[in-house]
């Protein structure tokens, strides 16, 4: 079975085609619509299942195996190439069927504006919700240069539909003055660093229902050149892992989880796709319950 707004490409390894038995669906969201630097991103979500191919089913941090559980790739969404209003609500209206069949939605970008219908479908469902949000990148800006629909305004929406004090960002080495300053004032700020103050946070948020954003480019260039606005200054990609393992083995109660803006063309060694490929690997096992 497939669903009717998603193409059937490639899949990621090992996924089934038993829609109603799975527990978790991928999706991809091949948008680059308003990117600020270099586009390409709407090409990461099949590059990532081609790589995936790569990857074993085992994941030794875990010891658990993607075989001994059932998951659906129900391909890229069809979205109207240059049309991000009605692709974001392609998106929503997407993700809102996955949640009313109680699917866990695991998201592949495309730009990391993708983000925001799925943040507002997942609300829906989880009016307690709380974001994670790894990225080099604020994303806290009303808009760029006069458009509000942009990839670096995503968590600034957010902050006003959930309240910035249910967002925790971690990594974030770039943005505006004013980024920073909103950031500091209203939102769960830890930029610069990952894991230790990931640690410290996830005690509070034991119970709560929690939405997982990754940006690739939270990691440095020099682990994920692949990128369209890559940033120096950011993690390894053990540390991404070591975070994801972080969520895994916490009381937080994991709904979704996207990992967006790998941009293929610019990653002649693939390792960006790898690296996501892996991290997508890990959250299957480790956030799905």
């Amino acid at each position: 079975m497939r669903l009717d707004q998603a193409y059937s490409g490639n899949v990621f390894i090992c996924s089934s085609d038993d829609y109603e038995n799975s527990k978790a669906v991928i999706y991809g969201m091949p948008m680059d619509f308003t990117v600020s630097f270099r586009p390409g991103s709407r090409f990461g979500p099949a590059r990532i299942r081609e790589v995936s191919i790569g990857l074993e089913e085992y994941s030794p941090y875990l010891d658990k195996d993607i075989t001994d559980m059932t998951y659906f790739d129900a391909g890229d969404l069809l979205l109207p190439f240059g049309n991000p209003a009605r692709s974001l609500d392609i998106i929503g209206e997407f993700v809102g069927k996955l949640l009313a069949d109680d699917k866990f939605p695991i998201g592949l970008g495309g730009e990391h504006l993708v983000s925001w219908p799925i943040f507002q479908e997942v609300f829906k469902k989880y009016p307690d919700l709380a974001i994670i949000h790894f990225d080099a990148h604020a994303d806290l800006r009303e808009s760029y240069e006069g458009e509000p629909l942009s990839h670096s305004t995503p968590l600034r929406k957010a902050a006003g539909l959930i309240g910035g004090k249910n967002i925790y960002q971690f990594g974030i080495r770039s943005g505006s003055r004013e980024e920073f300053q909103y950031a500091r004032e209203n939102i769960n700020f830890h930029p610069f660093e990952v894991l230790e103050p990931l640690k410290k946070v996830l005690p509070e948020l034991a119970g709560r229902p929690v939405y997982v954003t990754i940006d690739i480019d939270v990691l440095d260039p020099s682990a994920a050149p692949g990128t369209g606005t890559a940033e120096a200054g950011g993690i390894t990609s053990k540390e991404l892992l070591a975070a994801v393992h972080a969520i895994a083995g916490s009381d937080v109660n994991v709904v979704g989880c996207d990992l967006v803006e790998v941009a293929p063309a610019y990653d002649p060694t693939e390792q960006t796709q790898i690296v996501a490929a892996k991290v997508i690997r890990e959250m299957l096992l480790g956030f799905v319950k």
